[in-house]
Protein backbone atom coordinates (compact mmCIF):
# COMPACT_ATOMS: atom_id res chain seq x y z
CA UNK A 1 0.00 0.00 0.00
CA UNK A 2 1.48 3.38 -1.27
CA UNK A 3 2.29 6.09 1.81
CA UNK A 4 -0.66 8.54 0.60
CA UNK A 5 -3.10 5.53 0.74
CA UNK A 6 -2.17 4.68 3.92
CA UNK A 7 -2.53 8.41 4.68
CA UNK A 8 -6.23 8.33 3.36
CA UNK A 9 -6.95 5.70 4.96
CA UNK A 10 -6.49 6.57 8.18
CA UNK A 11 -8.15 9.91 7.76
CA UNK A 12 -10.91 7.82 6.77
CA UNK A 13 -10.84 5.37 9.57
CA UNK A 14 -10.25 8.78 11.91
CA UNK A 15 -13.62 10.52 10.10
CA UNK A 16 -11.51 13.01 8.74
CA UNK A 17 -11.78 14.74 5.08
CA UNK A 18 -8.42 14.46 3.22
CA UNK A 19 -8.09 18.22 3.06
CA UNK A 20 -8.88 19.70 -0.58
CA UNK A 21 -6.80 21.42 -2.59
CA UNK A 22 -7.44 25.13 -3.47
CA UNK A 23 -8.67 25.40 -7.26
CA UNK A 24 -5.83 27.07 -8.91
CA UNK A 25 -5.21 29.84 -10.77
CA UNK A 26 -5.38 30.53 -14.84
CA UNK A 27 -4.78 32.12 -18.18
CA UNK A 28 -8.31 30.96 -19.23
CA UNK A 29 -11.79 31.23 -18.81
CA UNK A 30 -11.98 27.36 -18.59
CA UNK A 31 -11.55 26.91 -14.43
CA UNK A 32 -13.27 30.31 -13.23
CA UNK A 33 -15.75 28.64 -12.31
CA UNK A 34 -14.40 26.45 -9.64
CA UNK A 35 -12.13 28.32 -8.71
CA UNK A 36 -15.13 30.91 -7.79
CA UNK A 37 -16.40 28.08 -5.37
CA UNK A 38 -13.35 27.67 -3.84
CA UNK A 39 -12.74 30.95 -3.63
CA UNK A 40 -15.65 31.86 -1.49
CA UNK A 41 -14.36 29.59 0.93
CA UNK A 42 -11.54 31.73 1.65
CA UNK A 43 -13.90 34.95 1.13
CA UNK A 44 -15.81 33.92 3.96
CA UNK A 45 -12.98 33.24 6.53
CA UNK A 46 -12.04 36.48 5.23
CA UNK A 47 -15.23 38.27 6.56
CA UNK A 48 -16.98 38.63 3.28
CA UNK A 49 -20.91 37.95 4.52
CA UNK A 50 -23.70 37.11 2.24
CA UNK A 51 -23.90 40.05 -0.23
CA UNK A 52 -20.39 39.82 -0.78
CA UNK A 53 -20.71 36.10 -1.71
CA UNK A 54 -23.48 36.53 -3.73
CA UNK A 55 -21.89 38.91 -5.79
CA UNK A 56 -18.83 37.15 -6.21
CA UNK A 57 -20.87 33.68 -7.41
CA UNK A 58 -22.52 36.31 -9.87
CA UNK A 59 -18.90 37.74 -11.68
CA UNK A 60 -17.93 36.82 -14.80
CA UNK A 61 -14.31 36.03 -16.48
CA UNK A 62 -13.88 39.65 -17.68
CA UNK A 63 -11.89 39.05 -20.96
CA UNK A 64 -11.60 43.08 -21.49
CA UNK A 65 -9.47 43.18 -18.59
CA UNK A 66 -7.46 40.76 -19.44
CA UNK A 67 -6.44 41.92 -22.93
CA UNK A 68 -5.66 45.57 -21.18
CA UNK A 69 -3.37 44.17 -18.23
CA UNK A 70 -1.25 42.14 -20.75
CA UNK A 71 -1.47 45.40 -22.94
CA UNK A 72 0.19 48.37 -20.94
CA UNK A 73 2.58 49.98 -22.62
CA UNK A 74 2.35 53.44 -21.97
CA UNK A 75 4.05 52.97 -18.91
CA UNK A 76 7.43 52.05 -21.24
CA UNK A 77 7.01 55.75 -22.91
CA UNK A 78 9.94 58.60 -22.28
CA UNK A 79 8.32 61.28 -19.80
CA UNK A 80 8.07 63.98 -22.56
CA UNK A 81 5.90 61.49 -24.89
CA UNK A 82 4.18 60.05 -21.61
CA UNK A 83 3.49 63.53 -20.16
CA UNK A 84 2.18 64.34 -24.52
CA UNK A 85 0.31 61.61 -24.55
CA UNK A 86 -1.82 62.10 -21.17
CA UNK A 87 -2.47 65.89 -22.12
CA UNK A 88 -0.57 67.29 -19.29
CA UNK A 89 -0.59 70.82 -20.53
CA UNK A 90 -4.91 70.43 -20.51
CA UNK A 91 -4.03 68.82 -16.97
CA UNK A 92 -2.26 71.75 -15.51
CA UNK A 93 -4.76 74.38 -17.05
CA UNK A 94 -7.56 72.29 -16.08
CA UNK A 95 -5.68 71.65 -12.52
CA UNK A 96 -5.41 75.73 -11.92
CA UNK A 97 -9.17 76.91 -12.76
CA UNK A 98 -10.11 74.03 -10.12
CA UNK A 99 -7.96 75.03 -7.81
CA UNK A 100 -8.97 78.50 -7.94
CA UNK A 101 -12.85 77.86 -8.31
CA UNK A 102 -12.91 75.97 -4.77
CA UNK A 103 -10.00 76.82 -3.15
CA UNK A 104 -11.22 76.87 0.43
CA UNK A 105 -12.05 72.79 -0.16
CA UNK A 106 -8.50 72.72 -1.52
CA UNK A 107 -7.32 74.83 1.57
CA UNK A 108 -9.03 72.78 4.15
CA UNK A 109 -7.87 69.27 2.87
CA UNK A 110 -4.24 70.90 3.15
CA UNK A 111 -4.92 71.66 6.23
CA UNK A 112 -6.06 68.25 7.50
CA UNK A 113 -4.19 66.55 5.42
CA UNK A 114 -0.66 68.08 4.26
CA UNK A 115 -1.03 67.59 0.70
CA UNK A 116 -1.16 70.83 -1.59
CA UNK A 117 -4.07 71.01 -4.35
CA UNK A 118 -1.44 70.57 -7.06
CA UNK A 119 -1.01 66.92 -6.27
CA UNK A 120 -4.13 65.91 -5.81
CA UNK A 121 -5.45 67.49 -8.75
CA UNK A 122 -2.79 66.06 -10.73
CA UNK A 123 -3.71 62.96 -9.88
CA UNK A 124 -7.26 63.43 -10.59
CA UNK A 125 -6.70 64.40 -13.50
CA UNK A 126 -4.21 61.74 -14.87
CA UNK A 127 -6.74 59.07 -13.38
CA UNK A 128 -10.00 60.03 -14.86
CA UNK A 129 -10.15 63.49 -16.53
CA UNK A 130 -11.35 65.15 -14.05
CA UNK A 131 -14.13 62.54 -13.58
CA UNK A 132 -14.70 62.59 -17.22
CA UNK A 133 -14.01 58.72 -17.43
CA UNK A 134 -14.36 57.00 -14.86
CA UNK A 135 -14.32 53.47 -16.29
CA UNK A 136 -16.17 51.40 -18.31
CA UNK A 137 -16.19 47.88 -16.58
CA UNK A 138 -17.39 45.71 -14.02
CA UNK A 139 -15.61 46.47 -11.16
CA UNK A 140 -16.16 43.01 -8.56
CA UNK A 141 -16.31 40.57 -12.04
CA UNK A 142 -12.29 43.02 -13.24
CA UNK A 143 -10.82 42.68 -9.56
CA UNK A 144 -12.17 38.70 -9.29
CA UNK A 145 -11.09 37.87 -12.69
CA UNK A 146 -7.34 39.78 -11.72
CA UNK A 147 -7.27 37.66 -8.68
CA UNK A 148 -8.25 34.52 -10.45
CA UNK A 149 -5.45 34.90 -13.00
CA UNK A 150 -1.68 33.29 -12.41
CA UNK A 151 0.19 36.67 -13.50
CA UNK A 152 -0.61 38.94 -10.41
CA UNK A 153 -3.37 36.51 -8.52
CA UNK A 154 -1.39 37.29 -5.01
CA UNK A 155 -1.29 40.94 -5.53
CA UNK A 156 -5.14 41.29 -6.28
CA UNK A 157 -6.71 38.16 -4.27
CA UNK A 158 -6.54 41.04 -1.18
CA UNK A 159 -8.04 43.37 -3.23
CA UNK A 160 -10.93 41.06 -4.56
CA UNK A 161 -11.75 40.53 -0.63
CA UNK A 162 -11.52 44.20 -0.05
CA UNK A 163 -14.30 44.31 -2.68
CA UNK A 164 -16.55 41.44 -1.74
CA UNK A 165 -16.51 43.48 2.04
CA UNK A 166 -17.55 47.12 0.22
CA UNK A 167 -20.32 45.25 -1.15
CA UNK A 168 -21.43 43.83 2.52
CA UNK A 169 -21.34 47.68 3.50
CA UNK A 170 -23.08 48.94 0.93
CA UNK A 171 -19.93 50.80 -0.78
CA UNK A 172 -19.60 48.62 -3.75
CA UNK A 173 -22.47 47.15 -5.84
CA UNK A 174 -21.83 44.22 -7.63
CA UNK A 175 -23.12 46.63 -10.85
CA UNK A 176 -20.49 49.07 -9.73
CA UNK A 177 -18.75 50.41 -12.71
CA UNK A 178 -14.82 51.25 -13.11
CA UNK A 179 -11.68 50.94 -14.35
CA UNK A 180 -10.30 47.34 -16.30
CA UNK A 181 -7.99 46.21 -13.15
CA UNK A 182 -10.94 47.09 -10.57
CA UNK A 183 -10.25 50.84 -9.82
CA UNK A 184 -12.88 52.60 -8.22
CA UNK A 185 -14.04 56.53 -8.62
CA UNK A 186 -12.31 59.86 -9.57
CA UNK A 187 -9.38 59.27 -8.61
CA UNK A 188 -9.18 55.32 -9.67
CA UNK A 189 -8.48 53.29 -5.92
CA UNK A 190 -7.98 49.56 -5.94
CA UNK A 191 -11.07 48.36 -3.48
CA UNK A 192 -8.44 47.63 -0.84
CA UNK A 193 -7.42 51.08 -0.79
CA UNK A 194 -10.98 52.47 -0.76
CA UNK A 195 -11.91 50.20 2.09
CA UNK A 196 -8.22 51.04 4.08
CA UNK A 197 -7.78 54.77 2.98
CA UNK A 198 -11.48 56.08 1.93
CA UNK A 199 -13.34 58.65 3.98
CA UNK A 200 -16.73 60.56 4.03
CA UNK A 201 -15.13 63.93 2.75
CA UNK A 202 -18.63 65.75 2.36
CA UNK A 203 -19.92 64.22 5.71
CA UNK A 204 -23.19 62.59 4.64
CA UNK A 205 -22.37 59.78 6.51
CA UNK A 206 -21.43 57.33 3.90
CA UNK A 207 -18.32 56.25 1.21
CA UNK A 208 -18.86 57.22 -2.57
CA UNK A 209 -15.88 57.08 -4.83
CA UNK A 210 -17.88 58.52 -7.18
CA UNK A 211 -18.88 61.73 -5.35
CA UNK A 212 -16.14 64.33 -5.89
CA UNK A 213 -14.89 65.43 -2.22
CA UNK A 214 -15.35 62.00 -1.03
CA UNK A 215 -12.64 61.00 -3.77
CA UNK A 216 -10.30 63.98 -3.26
CA UNK A 217 -10.51 63.65 0.71
CA UNK A 218 -9.33 60.13 0.22
CA UNK A 219 -6.69 60.83 -1.99
CA UNK A 220 -5.28 63.29 0.41
CA UNK A 221 -5.60 61.08 3.23
CA UNK A 222 -3.82 57.93 1.55
CA UNK A 223 -1.03 60.26 0.68
CA UNK A 224 -0.94 61.77 4.11
CA UNK A 225 -1.42 57.94 5.45
CA UNK A 226 1.64 56.70 3.41
CA UNK A 227 3.97 59.60 5.08
CA UNK A 228 3.53 62.46 3.38
CA UNK A 229 5.09 65.31 5.24
CA UNK A 230 3.76 68.59 5.39
CA UNK A 231 5.21 71.76 4.01
CA UNK A 232 8.52 69.83 2.24
CA UNK A 233 8.58 69.30 -1.35
CA UNK A 234 7.26 66.61 -3.87
CA UNK A 235 9.61 66.84 -6.66
CA UNK A 236 12.04 63.89 -7.45
CA UNK A 237 14.30 63.71 -4.83
CA UNK A 238 12.83 65.65 -2.07
CA UNK A 239 11.01 64.16 0.70
CA UNK A 240 7.17 63.32 -0.36
CA UNK A 241 8.26 61.99 -3.84
CA UNK A 242 8.83 59.01 -2.12
CA UNK A 243 5.10 59.03 -1.26
CA UNK A 244 4.17 59.94 -5.02
CA UNK A 245 5.78 56.50 -5.42
CA UNK A 246 3.38 54.76 -2.93
CA UNK A 247 0.69 55.90 -5.50
CA UNK A 248 1.63 54.36 -8.53
CA UNK A 249 4.49 52.13 -9.30
CA UNK A 250 5.89 53.35 -12.52
CA UNK A 251 8.41 55.85 -12.94
CA UNK A 252 7.03 58.36 -15.46
CA UNK A 253 3.60 58.22 -13.98
CA UNK A 254 5.89 59.58 -10.51
CA UNK A 255 7.44 61.87 -12.14
CA UNK A 256 4.32 63.20 -14.13
CA UNK A 257 2.21 63.79 -11.07
CA UNK A 258 5.09 66.06 -9.12
CA UNK A 259 6.08 68.16 -12.11
CA UNK A 260 2.46 68.64 -12.86
CA UNK A 261 1.50 69.09 -9.30
CA UNK A 262 4.28 71.89 -8.99
CA UNK A 263 2.58 73.66 -12.26
CA UNK A 264 -0.80 73.64 -10.82
CA UNK A 265 0.41 74.99 -7.27
CA UNK A 266 2.47 77.20 -9.23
Amino acid sequence: MSRLLKISTLLLTLGLAAPTAAAPCGNTASGFEAWKADFAKEAKKAGVKSKGIAALKGTQYAKRTIAADRNQKSFKYSLDKFMQLRGADTIVAQGRKRKARDAAFYAALEQRYGVPAGVILAIHGMETGFGHFMGDSNVVSSITTLAYDCRRSEFFTGHTLAALRLVDRGVVSPKSIGAKHGELGHTQFLPGNVEKYGVDGNGDGRLDMNNLSDAMASTANFLSKKGWKTGKGYQEGAPNFRVIKQWNAAGVYQKAISIMGARIDG
